[in-house]
C-alpha cells in the first residue's frame, strides 16, 4: 500500500503521533508498504532532514488554526498517488483540507483523533469548549462522520470520545500507536546516560519523561516527591523533557521552596541512547498526567522493563492495572502521593515481579509488529463510512 500521512507538524517534540508514524514505517516498509508525509511545517525546519520518510512541508502555516493555502491544492493534485490517507488530529486546517479534497472521491481517508475528543477538556478549558462546540456542529462532525474510520488508540479513548459532542456518528476502530522496541545495547545506554548525569550514580531514580506542561501533572509530582524524599537519601527525581510552555523556571522555584532542588535533575529533552538510558537506569517511571490519549512514554518504559506509576487520566491505565505492570491512582496530589507511598512500600520480591510484568505487558499489548498489523487491517477495511 501507498499511505499518505497528513499532520500539522513533524517536530519530535510533538510526541506520540510522529513517533508512531516513524515506528510503523520501520515495520511496514520492510513488507513493501510506502509511507509519505505532508505537513505544514516551514520547509527549513531543522528536524525535517532527520525524518526517515519522504516529507513535503507546505508551511509556514498561519495562526493557531495552522492554515496553509498550499495544502488543499497539493492534496487535490497528489492524492491519486496513494491508496489511502491518514490525517492526524482535528480542530486544525489539515483535517478540513483532507475532507475537502477527498469527500466524494474513491480514495478513503482515516482520522486519528489523538485524544482531542476527551471530555476532560470541557472542564479544563470551558471557554475553548464553547468555540469547539460551534466548530463541531459546523465542520468537525462531518470530518469524522465521513471518514472511512476514526482511529482510537485504546478502548478508554474510544469510550470517552463518545461523551464529548453531539451529534456523534463515527465508524470507530481501535488502532494502537506503534511503539518501537528499544534499540541498542542496554548497558551502553545506561553508561551513556549516567556519564552525562553523574549525580545519578547509585541513586534510586524516579523518571518523569514528557513535556514540562501543566497537563502532565509536574507540579503534583514535585509536591508528592517532597513528602517522601527525606525517607531515603538515595531517592532522586529525574525531570526529562522539553520546556514546551516556559514552565521550568516556576517548577524549579517550587522545588527550592520545599527544599528538594538538590534531589532533582532537569535533563531537557532526551533522545537516542540518552533517552533509552534514562528508562533503563530508572527504578520506576512516573506520569501523573491529567490527560493522555495513549501515553507513548509509558509504553517505552514498559518495553525497558521499567514499572510505571500513572494516573487514571492516561487512557491505557486499565491495561496497566490488569497486567499489574505498575500502579494507578487519580490525577490529584493525594493520588500522586499514594503512587509514591505504595511504590516505596514494595518488597524486593514485589519490585522484581513488577519489572517482569512490565516487560510482559509490553509484549502482550504494545509490541510494534502487532500494532502495525492492526493498522494494516484497519486500512484494508472497506466498509462504507457513516452517511447521514
Amino acid at each position: 500500500m501507498r499511505i499518505l500521512h497528513v499532520i500539522n507538524s513533524t517536530t519530535p517534540t510533538g510526541g506520540g503521533p510522529i513517533e508512531s508514524i516513524i515506528q510503523a514505517n520501520r515495520v511496514l516498509s520492510a513488507q513493501g508498504h510506502v509511507f509519505e508525509i505532508v505537513c505544514v511545517d516551514t520547509p527549513d525546519s531543522p528536524w525535517l532532514s532527520d525524518l526517515p520518510i519522504k516529507t513535503t512541508a507546505l508551511g509556514p502555516a498561519r495562526g493557531k488554526y495552522r492554515y496553509s493555502p498550499r495544502l488543499l491544492p497539493w492534496l487535490r493534485r497528489e492524492a491519486h498517488r496513494f491508496d489511502c490517507v491518514i490525517v492526524h488530529g482535528i480542530w486544525l486546517h489539515p483535517s478540513l483540507a483532507v475532507w475537502s479534497a477527498l469527500r466524494g472521491s474513491s480514495i478513503p481517508y482515516f482520522v486519528y483523533v489523538h485524544g482531542l475528543l476527551d471530555p476532560v477538556f470541557r472542564q479544563v478549558f470551558p471557554l475553548k469548549h464553547l468555540y469547539k462546540t460551534l466548530s463541531w456542529k459546523l465542520v468537525e462532525r462531518r470530518i469524522v462522520r465521513d471518514a472511512q474510520a476514526v482511529f482510537f488508540t485504546c478502548e478508554e479513548e474510544r469510550n470517552l470520545a463518545a461523551r464529548s459532542f453531539k451529534p456523534y456518528q463515527v465508524n470507530a476502530a481501535i488502532v494502537p500507536y506503534c511503539v518501537g522496541e528499544p534499540p541498542g545495547d542496554p548497558e551502553v545506554q545506561k553508561r551513556a546516560f549516567l556519564s552525562r548525569f553523574p549525580e545519578l550514580h547509585a541513586k534510586r531514580s524516579m523518571l518523569f519523561l514528557s513535556r514540562l506542561h501543566p497537563k502532565k501533572g509536574c507540579d503534583l509530582l514535585l509536591s508528592a516527591f517532597a513528602q517522601f524524599a527525606a525517607a531515603d537519601p538515595a531517592l532522586h527525581l529525574v525531570m526529562a523533557g522539553p520546556d514546551s510552555v516556559g514552565w521550568r523556571k516556576s517548577l524549579e522555584q517550587e522545588a527550592r521552596s520545599v527544599g528538594i532542588e538538590g534531589r532533582i535533575s532537569w535533563t531537557g529533552m532526551l533522545s537516542g541512547d540518552l533517552k533509552w538510558g534514562a528508562f533503563r537506569s530508572a527504578e520506576v517511571f512516573v506520569l501523573p498526567s491529567h490527560q493522555e490519549n495513549f501515553g507513548i512514554a509509558v509504553v517505552e518504559a514498559l518495553a525497558c522493563g521499567t514499572p510505571v506509576l500513572i494516573s487514571k487520566r492516561i487512557n491505557i491505565w486499565r491495561e496497566i492495572a490488569d497486567d499489574r505492570a505498575g500502579l494507578v491512582e487519580e490525577d490529584s496530589l493525594a493520588g500522586t502521593k499514594a503512587l509514591l507511598r505504595k511504590w516505596l512500600g514494595l518488597s524486593q520480591t514485589e519490585f522484581n515481579g513488577t519489572r517482569k510484568r512490565a516487560l510482559a505487558c509490553f509484549a502482550k499489548r504494545f509490541q510494534s509488529e502487532k500494532a502495525a498489523e492492526t493498522l494494516l487491517r484497519a486500512l484494508g477495511n472497506r466498509n462504507p463510512p457513516y452517511v447521514g
